[in-house]
């Protein structure tokens, strides 16, 4: 028997080209079918945004990447 998802993630790319301004990927990301929040990935940084939260958090390149190293 398959096992059922756990884990959802949509995808919304605005230009396929990062480097310019206002672009970047967009995902919402779902567990169990409730919302757990959303990232926006650009040219300069990485934004999150808890679901329960109306600001996103912006986070660079190098601080994101110390943080991924970190766990």
């Amino acid at each position: 028997m398959p096992q059922e998802k756990k884990h959802e993630v949509k995808v919304s790319v605005q230009v396929l080209d990062l480097s310019k301004v206002g672009s970047g990927i967009n995902l919402e990301i779902k567990s169990d079918g409730v919302m757990l929040g959303a990232m926006k990935i650009g040219h300069g940084s990485i934004r999150w945004r808890g679901a329960s939260k109306q600001k996103f958090k912006r986070i660079g390149w190098a601080e994101f990447a110390k943080l991924m190293d970190e766990h």
